[in-house]
């Protein structure tokens, strides 16, 4: 009886868990892109910066 209770559980928290992940999943995609653009945007401003002194 116990190892259906657990069972049971277990699934619940399987359960519960895949659907934390799937809402979560979205969310940490955009937190991701933008910490992935903000360093591009960094890495790429002094150059674009010195491309204007040298011109100008």
């Amino acid at each position: 009886m116990l190892d259906k209770v657990a069972d049971f559980y277990e699934e619940a928290v399987d359960n519960a868990v895949d659907a934390m992940s799937s809402l979560m999943e979205p969310f940490i995609m955009v937190i991701l892109g933008g910490i992935t653009g903000t360093l591009i945007i960094a890495m790429y401003l002094p150059i674009f910066k010195m491309g204007e002194v040298v011109s100008g």
